[in-house]
């Protein structure tokens, strides 16, 4: 009996009550879903409607093959699938058995939970010297993730997009928001989801990285323009209390003549979470206020979380109406927190953004009181969501399906709905900072940061990798917290030394960006509660040695503005990131594929951030093939090759590709 069969373009196979199905997506790429359901339900996910693609499929007695361009996919009879080079039939990645102990599993293993759900693993073949890449942005420390186990789970700092980058020539997508893990062994590759319906995967194949993302913003959507106005200088601390406040800091800005783009409003601004509207005792016009910004050149981002507190005007019509995430206990999703009353500990609670109906009304009450103020940048902080420990995602509810099943799309979902509230406006630029993301979230605008990290030289360490697998994430738009978020005490040699040197990672990195609860913190707290602002936030506030160094780091950021916004274009219609790994452009130079400390800023500028305390010196890697010239001293040196280079406080090794025009020069 032949086991497949093809239908409109797809190949299928269905043996021993498992279906699967192999259709081409876009060019060059396969979509993988198999189930042991009696059929695959249309769910898309992270993916775009598919592009009609002419597939090349052929069916005999030792099995079957799909062609898409460059990918083939080749089926056995068992039903064990090999990808392949449609070029020269070469191996991109081929399943493998699963052992546990004595017993062994097919590569897509199911286990019934009950219902329709199952807990899946799929297991690929390990290769030797394989890198990857990718995953979103995660703090442990490696650019290369061969070896690690990554958690597919939403965190503060961990942001989980399962698309991985493979040296191999290929793109894989886990087309899943199921919490989960990828295992990266040196035995085998193995995904799992906690609970899902089907198992969803996309492979691409590419001859470069730069084809592979892409390809793979065709399929999941091409980030937008960035606005030429969110291309400079944002400030930002915890947290300016009132609207006198704020103005003061954008009037000092420009009257000391230095460039500010974005100003931002952060948490505790409102009448209480989840009323999403400004304090009038704090804020008592917005409107002017926006407006006596915008004369100055300078837009405001507001913070919206997605909190509701138990004594909001709008708590109960959105409990009454199913609004809110739900737990299996019959009651619903939540955390303790602060907020500005009553005073002390509160809990809160989380609007669904699964849920349509619940989009709806959160839109409608931020665009009545925040839209029409004047107001089109969005901070959406805390978006993982950021629950209790013991509403952990098997125990929540959504409208969509369980926190197991589909947990990982809580900031995808959020960030939809201001993106479709903007389009509905007729709105055409978008700017959301946010704390998560998921696969496809870079075409709603997401701009993601890197959390709540630490004020250390080790934290900063691990924001250049983490920086540069979110941009191999296809998420283009990223920053950090320039100076970390928790305690840098703003009067010691330590902190002093941290944030100029991270304004001069920061400069180059796409978001330009400082905030930061810093210390000595007013009042003294540990704790992040209505009364918290930490110390003085503003590139003044660190001494006159540090402020002389970040005033000239602002101004170079304003002579790399038209540089800056040529890579932002490339990133909107390529997918490429403006901050990326050497090997990225240099894929030849085996040289170049061992160094993770330092980037390319688009293609000219590579950058080398010093990132040892104390530090005056250090190594810089050069890529081979072309000439580079030394960004301080104009002198031009060969590729391939290292050297040992002077980093004096006051600059960090920066090289051009030779023959590029100088923009360090005042």
């Amino acid at each position: 009996m032949n086991w497949f069969h093809e239908e409109d373009g797809k190949l299928i196979w269905q043996k021993n009550h498992e279906l699967l199905q192999i259709e081409p997506w876009e060019n060059d790429s396969f979509r993988i879903r198999s189930t042991l359901s009696p059929r695959i339900e249309e769910r898309r996910w992270a993916l775009l409607n598919p592009v009609k693609i002419t597939s090349k499929i052929e069916i005999s007695d030792d099995g079957a093959t799909i062609q898409n361009g460059k990918i083939k996919a080749k089926i056995s009879p068992t039903g064990a699938i090999t990808y392949l080079k449609s070029a020269d039939d070469s191996v991109l990645l081929e399943e493998t058995y699963i052992r546990h102990g004595g017993h062994s599993y097919p590569a897509r293993h199911y286990k019934p939970l009950g219902s329709d759900l199952f807990h899946l693993e799929a297991s690929f073949k390990a290769y030797a010297g394989e890198r990857l890449y990718g995953l979103g942005q995660h703090q442990h420390g490696f650019l290369d993730q061969k070896g690690c186990v990554v958690g597919l789970y939403q965190k503060n700092t961990e942001v989980s997009i399962p698309f991985m980058l493979s040296s191999r020539g290929y793109g894989f997508l886990w087309n899943n928001p199921a919490i989960g893990q990828t295992e990266l062994g040196l035995n085998r590759t193995k995904w799992t989801a906690e609970a899902s319906r089907c198992l969803d995967y996309v492979i691409i194949a590419g001859d470069s990285p730069a084809e592979i993302l892409g390809r793979y913003a065709d399929i999941t959507g091409h980030a937008p323009q960035m606005p030429e106005w969110a291309e400079g200088f944002w400030q930002c601390k915890l947290r300016y209390k009132t609207q006198d406040e704020l103005l003061s800091v954008a009037r000092e800005y420009k009257k000391r003549g230095l460039p500010l783009s974005i100003i931002v409003t952060d948490f505790f601004h409102w009448t209480l979470q989840g009323d999403w509207k400004f304090d009038p005792a704090c804020w008592p016009d917005p409107d002017a206020m926006v407006r006596e910004l915008d004369q100055m050149g300078v837009k405001l981002m507001v913070s919206i979380w997605p909190t509701v507190n138990e004594n909001s005007e709008n708590f109960q019509t959105m409990k009454e109406n199913g609004l809110l995430v739900r737990n299996r206990e019959g009651g619903l999703a939540s955390r303790p927190f602060f907020d500005n009353k009553p005073a002390g500990p509160i809990i809160t609670y989380f609007y669904d953004p699964t849920n349509p109906a619940a989009k709806k009304f959160v839109w409608g009450k931020v665009r009545d009181n925040y839209y029409k103020k004047g107001i089109r940048v969005w901070w959406l902080d805390a978006c993982e969501p950021e629950l209790a420990e013991e509403n952990e995602p098997g125990n929540l509810l959504y409208h969509l399906g369980s926190g197991q099943e589909v947990g990982n799309l809580y900031p995808h979902s959020n960030q939809r709905t201001f993106f479709e509230g903007m389009q509905a406006e007729k709105e055409t630029e978008y700017v959301m900072l946010c704390r998560s993301a998921w696969a496809g979230s870079q075409r709603f605008g997401a701009a993601v940061w890197s959390g709540d990290i630490l004020s250390t030289f080790e934290a900063l360490q691990a924001q250049v990798r983490a920086g540069l697998n979110i941009g191999l994430s296809g998420i283009p738009w990223w920053t950090t917290d320039i100076g970390g978020f928790y305690n840098g005490n703003i009067n010691t040699p330590y902190f002093k030394e941290l944030i100029v040197r991270w304004f001069q990672f920061g400069v180059f990195c796409p978001i330009f960006r400082l905030h930061g609860f810093r210390e000595p913190r007013t009042p003294a707290s540990h704790l992040l509660t209505s009364e918290s602002t930490g110390a003085a936030n503003e590139v003044w506030s660190f001494g006159d040695k540090a402020y002389g160094i970040i005033k000239d780091i602002l101004f170079l950021r304003e002579r790399l503005r038209p540089y800056v916004n040529r890579q932002m274009q490339l990133a909107h219609e390529k997918g490429i990131p403006p901050m990326r790994p050497l090997f990225f452009d240099f894929p030849s130079d085996t040289g170049s594929a061992a160094i993770d400390d330092e980037f390319l800023f688009g293609p000219d500028f590579l950058v080398a951030p010093v990132l040892e305390y104390e530090a005056r010196k250090r190594k810089v890697y050069l890529p081979a093939g072309i000439d580079w010239t030394d960004a301080w001293t104009d002198k031009i040196f060969a590729g391939g090759q290292w050297l040992e280079v002077d980093a004096p406080l006051e600059k960090i090794p920066v090289f051009l590709r030779a023959g590029i025009k100088q923009p360090f020069n005042k």
